[in-house]
Parts: structure tokens; C-alpha cells; sequence
């Protein structure tokens, strides 16, 4: 991008003035398209409170923190991942959960894990598929809420409840996730992006991001296609929707995969679609149901 700099003007400022305005740091009497010097000293404010380096010029680095904490409930997907999504779309979606009892932790518009788990307790409350991915169908129904929650007060915090792969299994556990195609790789990647967002100590990495040789005690987790051979002979797991023996089923096969060195299994998706929804959604989808049956059966 062209960076912004003082007396400028045009849309591109307009729209520079109006973000600063939904973080609060000018007036609305003040956004009129030309980069004065109230705008300066909103940038220079931005830029301190963003941990960037104090100046009126808005790069492209400005620019894209600006953008993060200026957006508004809706506009992008949402979920959990390294590093964490950040801004006002996530503040915004933290108190809207947290008005309706759905506990997300701090209000400091991080997306983590108990952020996470709170959408998901959310999504399960809604019958939507509960995933921790906020997407079309959740800002839907946080719309349709949105009298219960806006400028409502939170409520009474409660103690954080666990769930298996906020514990410590994530860490006491070494599994090598990997696929054989740019699919089921995407999958395996976003699971171990997902386990390590949820606890930086992680045992749980893709083959892609393994650091060191595995040893004897890792097991190789193979996520393949329907029709991929690669891995006959080793447990075979298929995963079948919202299917609740999923975690016992690998639990089978993780016990029977241990009497073998190297010790692996294999986890068969159904395709590379999940509900019609594009690639990137559906490995996320993926990826988030197979971290959390894998941690149900590991715990």
C-alpha cells in the first residue's frame, strides 16, 4: 500500500479517520477526509498504544494493526490460532458471550482458548455445529441476540471449566501429524496450529514444523482421503461427522498402535468439503474435531 502521510486526503484518509474513531482516539467531528493535524495526533496515540514506533506516517505495518483493532463483529472469521487474532471484533465478541453467560475469559480482544471454548459452548447452545469457529451462521445468531447483549452488563464471572485440551494433555503427549496431500497437510498443519495456540508447551506438531527427530515414543498420526493407500496397514480410523465414539474409536487404535515401533495411525476424513463450506473453513473445521477427540482419547 501507498502510505498515508500528513495533508493528505481522499477516501483512503476517510477511512484512516473513521477506524480511529471506533477505537476512540478522534472525534467524529474531526473525520472529514484530510489528514490534519488532529488525525496526527490520534496516529501518534494509535501507534503508542499498538507498540509501534510513534510517527504520523501510516505504512503499511499502521495500517494492518489499525485495520485488526478497528473491525467490527462480523467482518472476518474468526478462530483460534497462532498468532492469536486480535482487535475489536474480538473484544466485541468476548462481551457479547460474556453478557450471555458464555465465559470468555479477559475482555482484552485476544482471541484464546477459553475464548474459544466460550464460542463453542455458544455454538452448542445454538444447535450450530460447535466448532469455535465464528463464521456467517454464529454472527447470524449473535445478531439475532444482539438486544439480549448489546450494551448489556457481563456477568458475574465463574471459575474456568477444563476440557481436555486446555489440560495438560497437549504436553505429555508427542504425536507427528501429517498428510499426503495439500489438503489433508493444511489439516495437520491447523491442528498443530490449534494445539499450540492452546498451550505453547505442545507436544502435538505437524511434520512440517517438527524442529528435532522423532524418537521411539511419538506416534505418527496420518490423516488421508478416502482413497488414499498410503497408509494400509497401519490402524485406520474414519471420522464420520458429529460422531461421539470418534474419541473412543482412536483410543482403540492408538492402544493397538503402540505395540508397533514407529507407532502410527491413520485418520480418514470423508473428502475435502465439509457442509459446502471453501477449503481453508472446512480443514479448520476438521482440524479443530480431530485435536479435540484425539485429546478425549489421550486423557
Amino acid at each position: 500500500m501507498e502510505t498515508i502521510k500528513l495533508n493528505d486526503s481522499g477516501a483512503t484518509v476517510l477511512d484512516m479517520q473513521q477506524r480511529l474513531a471506533v477505537v476512540g482516539l478522534l472525534g467524529e467531528a474531526d473525520i472529514d477526509g484530510v489528514y490534519g493535524d488532529e488525525t496526527a495526533i490520534a496516529v501518534r496515540a494509535f501507534c503508542r498504544q499498538a507498540g509501534l514506533p510513534a510517527g504520523t506516517d501510516v505504512d503499511e505495518r499502521v495500517w494492518v494493526a489499525l485495520v485488526d483493532a478497528s473491525g467490527q463483529l462480523g467482518d472476518r472469521t474468526l478462530y483460534l490460532r497462532m498468532p492469536y487474532f486480535y482487535g475489536h471484533d474480538v473484544r466485541e465478541l468476548q462481551r457479547a458471550l460474556g453478557v450471555l453467560g458464555f465465559d470468555p475469559g479477559p475482555i482484552d480482544g485476544i482471541f484464546g482458548a477459553f475464548t474459544e471454548q466460550a464460542l463453542r459452548k455458544f455454538q452448542l447452545n445454538m444447535a450450530l455445529p460447535s466448532d469455535g469457529i465464528a463464521g456467517a451462521f454464529t454472527y447470524s445468531a449473535l445478531h439475532n441476540l444482539r438486544h439480549s447483549w448489546a450494551d448489556k452488563e457481563i456477568v458475574p464471572k465463574t471459575d474456568y471449566i477444563g476440557f481436555s485440551r486446555a489440560a495438560d494433555v497437549l504436553e505429555r503427549h508427542a504425536l507427528c501429524l501429517f498428510g499426503t496431500c495439500e489438503f489433508t497437510r493444511n489439516v495437520a498443519l491447523r491442528m498443530s496450529n490449534l494445539a499450540v495456540a492452546t498451550n505453547p508447551a505442545s507436544k502435538m506438531v505437524s511434520a512440517e514444523t517438527l524442529l528435532v527427530a522423532p524418537d521411539d515414543g511419538m506416534v505418527f498420526v496420518h490423516i488421508v482421503l478416502p482413497d488414499d493407500k498410503s497408509a494400509d496397514g497401519v490402524p485406520r480410523v474414519s471420522y464420520s461427522g458429529d460422531d461421539y465414539s470418534l474419541s473412543m474409536r482412536l483410543e482403540t487404535a492408538l492402544t493397538a498402535a503402540r505395540k508397533n515401533v514407529p507407532s502410527r495411525i491413520a485418520i480418514e476424513l470423508p473428502g475435502q468439503s465439509w457442509m459446502d463450506a471453501g477449503s481453508d473453513r472446512s480443514a479448520q473445521h476438521y482440524a479443530t474435531a480431530l485435536l479435540d477427540a484425539l485429546c478425549s482419547a489421550l486423557s
